[in-house]
């Protein structure tokens, strides 16, 4: 059975919705996803989509939206969270870094907490850091590593690859081929899994 892939970028305010919820999901459904963080401010510059900064109606609703959704999961969030944050590609250079080494996951999901449960800025950092020390990870040797170039150059390669797939924000859940985007369509990603359409 094909896995889901769970495009997501630290800097989504959405992403938190499915972060925090994903591994027991995984458990319920009995369900593969795996994580592939991205740059979704380089997709977005390059259609032009601002999508809440300098918009304070729409901002309201997604901080509104984002309270019921997390009720909903029964998520705890202090809201709204900093936002935006400021160095997005250098969490999401972390992420991926850690994803091929074991504690990446982790990282995302730690941070995440830190952002909307501690109110810290999700791309400064004292919460990469913290989020880093919370793995056992040494955060100046990690960080570090994640503004090299080779850790530049394999985030914008994870970005073209969401980009050419069609993923145009996140999240974004991709299973042969077929693009779900928003936290609330994880479902049907997983209908497509199975018996390749939405149920």
């Amino acid at each position: 059975m094909p896995e889901i892939d769970f495009w997501f970028s630290i800097g989504s305010t959405y992403s938190f919705l499915t972060v925090m919820r994903l591994d027991d999901w995984c458990d319920q459904h009995d369900a593969t996803v795996r994580w592939r963080p991205f740059n979704v401010r380089t997709v977005m510059s390059a259609k032009q989509n601002i999508p809440f900064a300098g918009k304070p109606v729409k901002s309201a609703y997604m901080w509104r939206d984002i309270e019921r959704r997390a009720a909903k999961y029964h998520i705890h969030a202090k809201l709204p969270a900093p936002y935006p944050i400021s160095d997005l590609a250098l969490a999401n250079q972390v992420a991926l870094l850690g994803m091929g080494e074991g504690w990446g996951k982790n990282f995302v999901q730690s941070l995440y907490r830190i952002w909307f449960d501690e109110g810290i800025e999700a791309g400064s950092e004292s919460a990469l850091s913290e989020a880093l020390q919370r793995c056992q990870q040494e955060p100046r040797v990690i960080l570090a590593r994640a503004r090299s170039e080779d850790a530049i150059q394999a985030l914008e390669a994870e970005t073209e690859n969401a980009i050419s797939l069609g993923v145009f924000g996140a999240p974004s859940f991709v299973v042969r081929g077929e693009v779900f985007w928003g936290d609330d369509r994880l479902d049907d990603a997983l209908s497509w899994v199975r018996v390749g359409h939405v149920t």
